[in-house]
């Protein structure tokens, strides 16, 4: 079965939004903490005190979600494998931040709607993966 255009544009999206979270994962993690204290300190103290666990996992759901998108353009089936691990990653990342720190206290409930987002197209794109998987699309 030929995939229709819509499946390469949609995955060419995926890898765009895949490459944004590696690149903020890059840009978090070699952050200088005195600079970004002068405007955020609570955020700098955030970064400092994260756990190796914690930043092992946002790079494990950047990896495999950026993994993920290039394999589903490729059209193999090992993308739902990565997808949904980089769901349980975004998981273990934003369980950390939300339930391990004061972020929601200090920084209010809206600080929680740009992970959401982001945990929904990790969702969204592991199950549009299985789809085109059932649909024998990735092989």
């Amino acid at each position: 079965m030929r995939p229709s255009r819509s499946v390469n544009i949609l995955g060419l999206i995926l890898l765009g939004w895949n490459l944004m979270g590696l690149v903020a994962f890059i840009l978090q993690y070699d952050a200088d903490l005195s600079t970004l204290a002068k405007d955020d300190p609570y955020t700098a103290q955030i970064f400092a005190q994260m756990p190796g666990w914690a930043w092992a996992a946002y790079a494990v759901a950047v990896s495999a979600g950026t993994l993920g998108a290039t394999l589903l353009l490729m059209r193999k089936a090992a993308a739902v494998g990565l997808f949904l691990l980089s769901v349980i990653a975004v998981i273990v990342q934003f369980g950390y931040s939300f339930l391990g720190t004061d972020l929601l206290a200090v920084k209010g409930a809206a600080t929680a709607i740009f992970p959401a987002i982001i945990f929904a197209i990790a969702v969204a794109q592991t199950a549009y993966a299985r789809h085109l998987r059932a649909k024998g699309i990735l092989r």
